[in-house]
């Protein structure tokens, strides 16, 4: 769990970390329908979260500015690749996703937090990465940590609730 002496590092929207440093936690609030994606390799102790905000990447992934951690699509990879550089390997994969609420759309006109899942889950599907753990969907805010020395994964709803996954 989050010690005294841990570095604490906020991953904002469209934005990830990856780390290898035992004394760092991994954190991003406020998940409505975006997800936050965590992965954990327990052997190599190396762990990643990433704040995604939409399903696809529809503009040109080749322009001045694009940032991949925007989607699903082109953040996922992203994430894996750079976990795999700091000795990650697949198959030891601790896999975690939170977010994809309905905030904001009671209509469900948009449904983001919907689609944003259903992205994941095809890419996932195409790769053969299994979910390990999920807290998803509903009409609430989340925000998750990664504490890199153990790979416990925290989710908290509203302040008020804490999940540990």
């Amino acid at each position: 769990m989050i010690g005294t002496q841990s570095k604490v590092h906020t991953i904002g929207v469209a934005d990830m970390k990856v780390s290898d440093d035992p004394d760092s936690t991994l954190v991003t609030y406020s998940l409505g329908s975006c997800l936050g994606i965590v992965i954990y390799d327990p052997v190599a102790k190396v762990g990643g979260l990433l704040h995604v905000m939409l399903p696809e990447a529809n503009e040109n992934k080749n322009s001045k500015g694009f940032n991949p951690c925007k989607y699903v699509d082109t953040g996922v990879p992203v994430l894996f690749k750079k976990a795999y550089k700091y000795g990650a390997k697949k198959n030891r994969m601790i896999v975690a996703v939170t977010g994809g609420s309905q905030i904001l759309d009671e209509s469900g006109f948009f449904n983001i937090g919907k689609r944003n899942l259903a992205s994941l889950r095809k890419l996932f599907w195409k790769n053969g990465v299994m979910v390990d753990k999920e807290h998803v969907e509903g009409n609430v805010a989340r925000t998750v940590r990664l504490n890199i020395l153990d790979g416990a994964i925290t989710v908290s709803i509203c302040r008020d609730k804490v999940i540990i996954l």
